[in-house]
């Protein structure tokens, strides 16, 4: 091995996991390379000064998945890779959400980590690898990094549990679970399920807890062989500051803490922070021994205190509530004329509306990343204006935090979705936050749910969700259900779960503190599923099933499979006879390679008549059936009519209507459209034609 170059390998799952320092990046703080089979991800950490007067760590996470690494081109006009993709981004917020709280407190140097795909075998994922290098690379830093930690997935492939699964075992996994944590315990998970029971995540979590800490034992293996001394001076001690301040602030802070309203509570915490500014900083100047940052920070920690012991001693929260109480639930439907499904939940004072799409295939998302290209039938996009918090800020692009809400909405709604076969909509879902204290991502799932319900969208059980936190007080610790957003700041954890009756859909764990056991991931997840329930009888009191039929602003869809050697023949010679059809009926024709063809049209006769078109053009001629065909010529015995292109058959004068025809062009004329039933085809494969038998099934059906 080369001077200065380090690794160490383990089998994790049913493959080498290897981790290596010393060869590339070196200028970095830490670097790393991590190896899983044939992907390969290389993670660089840097640090720098802290900003005079920042009053948060400024930790910076990126993550980018370079095309080259799977033999392809970038797409677009450049060639080149751009801004990142959705993916990137919900990797970026795996990776720094395990990592932020183990830097100690007080730590406020310029952090950043990037992490970038080399290679990729498209089968093994490289997020993990990403999360995993993050972590080594901070560890052989000299940054004062309180890991290491370390992530797995878990999958449930045929009932059985499977560490890290392939991306082929994961297309027929029912759970997809991201879980991070360090020697001590679990402290982030993030779950996708279809319907599955709390105690099979259990046994995921469980799993994956063991994974994590034999990874993390190969990161400390590593830091021993090639880590740097660590460096960082604490600040200088505040206790005696803190001390004073609670003297003289703590009784305010505990009564404006009281104040029920979230703007009343806010101005009401605001005067005290205001008096304390003045009496510590009347010229609102800083002094040199002396920062309003810090009495801001002091003050922030001493309201934290309060509102734990508020809610360990008294069981008393800020706006009243016990704690398993949820907040007012408000639930309406059909509030927008025009829209194929609307929805609005509030809960207290967080309120979602969220608004259903209904298209066609021509709507999908097309996804290009590392793996092959794919399509996207069904997207939930969540907004989070200033106004909802009463705040201003610039009004711009959208949020990692935005793409993160609507991806965990997304993933909750998933799994009770139709299949295509019977719903063949692409829907898009809008989430608009319009007020928002504390989980607007589960009142955008609620919310979403009924607006798909609203859209006439066939989902197999309703989905609810709900977020419970933790406080901490002394030896004392409770769970408390539907957390306010103050509670998620000054709280320990903020446990999303959502799900139907049956179980769960998806799971999203942040923690500020260290971690969290099995013991309360099994307490939070029962809380949630009462809260849940709860939740699901308002919404189904409003609505309690799909609508019937969808609105009559979407198109309508319609579906034939015809036999995939026929698809020449619906598109035609340059695609002249699909053209001819959306042309006369206004629909829009797509066909898939397995001979799938999915007509719309906003006006349902335009879809109908498409159909009868194809089925013209494919289906063999049956006896006792209508169809819709073009006369081709006139003899003195009768019509020749087109019944699809190749297929005519013979309407007899005596056939062509109810009363006596003297002469066939007395009732129609070349080129016209008449509908016809075949009432025989003889051994020699003539096809014999009624108009009068339509007309009068149509006159008895009046």
């Amino acid at each position: 091995m080369s001077l200065g170059i380090h690794s160490v390998e383990r089998t994790i799952g049913d493959r080498v996991l290897r981790i290596e320092t010393g060869k590339l990046g070196k200028q970095a703080a830490g670097s790393a390379i991590v190896t899983y089979a044939d992907t390969v991800v290389m993670v660089a950490a840097v640090t720098g000064p802290p900003r005079p007067g920042i009053d948060f760590f400024p930790l910076t996470v990126d993550y980018r998945e370079k095309t080259y690494a799977a033999g392809k081109f970038p797409g677009g006009f450049f060639k080149r890779e751009a801004r990142p993709t959705q993916k990137e981004i919900l990797t970026m917020r795996m990776i720094d959400r395990p990592i932020r709280p183990l830097f100690p407190e007080g730590f406020k140097d310029e952090v950043l980590i990037q992490a970038m795909v080399l290679s990729t075998d498209q089968q093994n994922d490289p997020d993990i690898l990403a999360m995993i290098g993050a972590s080594a690379a901070l560890a052989v830093s000299q940054m004062p990094f309180e890991g290491p930690v370390s992530a797995c997935r878990i999958g449930y492939v045929d009932d059985k549990l499977v560490l890290n699964p392939t991306l082929s075992q994961m297309e027929y996994s029912t759970v997809e679970m991201v879980l991070a944590g360090h020697m001590d315990a679990i402290n982030m998970i993030e779950v996708g399920a279809a319907e599955v029971p709390e105690s099979v995540l259990l046994e995921g979590a469980e799993l994956g807890r063991k994974a994590t800490v034999e990874i993390c034992e190969m990161i400390l293996e590593l830091q021993e062989k090639a880590g740097k001394p660590k460096v960082w001076t604490p600040p200088p001690s505040t206790d005696n500051l803190m001390d004073e301040l609670r003297n003289k602030y703590a009784a305010r802070l505990r009564t404006a803490r009281s104040v029920p309203g979230k703007q009343d509570r806010h101005n009401a915490v605001s005067e005290v922070y205001d008096a304390a500014k003045a009496e510590y900083f009347p010229e609102d100047e800083d002094t040199d021994e002396l920062s309003w940052t810090v009495v801001r920070e002091l003050l922030d920690r001493i309201e934290g205190e309060i509102v734990a012991e508020m809610v360990i001693t008294e069981g008393k929260r800020a706006d009243g509530r016990g704690t398993e109480d949820i907040r007012e639930l408000i639930c309406e439907v059909q509030l927008l004329p025009r829209v194929h499904g609307s929805a609005l939940f509030q809960r207290g004072e967080t309120q979602a509306l969220c608004v259903a799409t209904l298209g066609t295939g021509r709507d999908e998302q097309i996804v290009d990343g590392l793996s092959e290209e794919y399509s996207k039938k069904f997207m939930l996009h969540y907004n989070f204006p200033p106004f909802c918090t009463g705040e201003v800020r610039r009004v711009g692009f959208t949020s990692r935090r935005e793409i993160g809400h609507g991806n965990l909405a997304e993933k909750a709604l998933q799994s009770v979705l139709p299949t295509p076969e019977k719903f063949p909509y692409t829907i898009r879902l809008v989430s608009e936050i319009l007020e928002s204290n504390g989980s607007s991502s589960m009142a955008s799932v609620c919310a979403g749910c009924m607006a798909l319900m609203d859209a006439g969208v066939p989902i197999k059980q309703p989905v609810a969700g709900i977020s419970i936190g933790a406080f901490e007080h002394g030896d004392k610790r409770a769970l408390i259900v539907d957390i306010l957003g103050e509670e998620d700041h000054f709280g320990e954890m903020d446990f999303k779960v959502t799900g139907t009756q049956r179980g769960v859909t998806a799971v999203q764990v942040d923690l500020k503190g260290r971690g969290i056991s099995l013991d309360q991931i099994e307490e939070a997840m029962e809380a949630a599923r009462k809260a849940r329930l709860t939740i699901l009888k308002k919404m189904l009191s409003v609505l309690p099933a799909p609508r019937d039929d969808t609105s009559e602003f979407a198109p309508r869809l319609l579906t034939i499979k015809i036999d995939p050697e026929k698809i020449g023949k619906v598109i035609g010679p340059g695609g002249k006879q699909i053209k001819l059809m959306e042309a006369e009926t206004g629909a829009n024709i797509e066909i898939g390679d397995d001979g799938t063809i999915v007509v719309s049209c906003l006006q349902m006769e335009g879809a109908e008549r498409a159909l009868e078109m194809i089925e013209a053009v494919t289906a063999e001629v049956k006896i006792g059936k209508i169809y819709t065909g073009r006369v081709s010529s006139i003899k003195d015995f009768g019509a020749f009519v087109e019944l699809m292109p190749g297929q005519d058959g013979l309407c007899h004068i005596s056939e062509l209507d109810t009363d006596y025809v003297k002469s066939a062009s007395d009732v129609v004329k070349v080129g016209e459209t008449v509908r016809v039933k075949v009432i025989a085809i003889d051994d020699q494969g003539r096809i014999k034609l009624s108009r009068k038998a339509v007309c009068l099934e149509e006159a008895a059906a009046q």
